[in-house]
């Protein structure tokens, strides 16, 4: 049996958060994405910390950190992502941002420059897809359960968790208290921010990876002025995981460069 990862809590915030630290070197922080946590991400911090100082974290709403206050955007969790480094006296590093962490990464890279040594964006979220009948189908069918919940009561509620339950996304319907932040999340479009984003970017990308498709980072490439796109052939939305050994070296090879 695999022996568990040694961490901490601390405050952030007012937030009770689960840290881990690891290695020596240059800093490198790495954000998970939507319902993950430290153990999602574990297989980056044991393939770098020989060569940086490696951090990661429960964000808010996951893992062993305490949930939001309220429903947050992209901007609550990027503040929330900068008091934490100032916490923990995190330098510019080079930030590493998976899926929704990608979110955050790419808004403080391109309004906290000086907080980013070097982006790495791992099958990241940030473009907001077309919207497609089916997503107006889901968005209506939601708005329905939302005023037949409030309007009828128990009944009601049962007809909201029923319209869900066959419109809403797999992550959606897993997000329970934290539904709203999801919605404000998915929601957001960071296409304006991405050509204010100075630091060298490396966009990995699996080539099968469908929650956050291969135009996407085709695009983030596009828009962000130093960027450069490794396909990961064969790998998924997790690709780090799928390929770790090639993943592991070639963000090595980033950093030391």
């Amino acid at each position: 049996m695999a022996s568990p990862i040694e961490t901490q809590l601390i405050r952030v915030q007012g937030l009770r958060t689960r840290v881990l630290v690891r290695g020596a070197g240059p800093p490198v922080l790495v954000l998970h994405g939507w319902g993950a946590r430290i153990e999602t991400v574990y297989p980056i911090v044991a393939g770098l910390e020989r060569i940086a100082t490696v951090h990661a974290l429960d964000l808010p709403g996951f893992g062993q950190t305490d949930s939001p206050p309220q429903p947050w955007g992209v901007q609550e969790y990027q503040c929330f992502v900068e008091t934490f480094m100032d916490t923990l006296q995190i330098g510019p590093a080079t930030v590493i941002g998976h899926s929704n962490g990608g979110r955050i990464a790419i808004r403080m890279a391109a309004t906290e420059p000086a907080r980013v040594d070097r982006l790495v964006l791992v099958d990241s979220a940030g473009i907001r897809p077309k919207r497609t009948l089916r997503w107006y189908r889901r968005v209506a069918m939601a708005k329905i359960g939302k005023h037949a919940a409030r309007l009828f009561g128990r009944p009601g509620e049962r007809l909201r968790d029923a319209l869900i339950g066959r419109a809403g996304s797999a992550d959606y319907l897993a997000a329970g208290e934290m539904r709203p932040t999801l919605v404000r999340l998915v929601n957001s479009d960071l296409r304006e921010h991405m050509p204010n984003i100075a630091a060298p970017t490396l966009l990995i990308h699996g080539s099968n990876d469908t929650d956050t498709p291969l135009s996407a980072a085709r695009e983030m490439e596009r828009l962000i002025p130093d960027a450069g796109l490794v396909v990961l052939e064969g790998a998924g939305h997790y690709s780090y995981l799928d390929q770790p050994a090639r993943f592991v070296k070639i963000v090595g090879h980033f950093i030391g460069s």
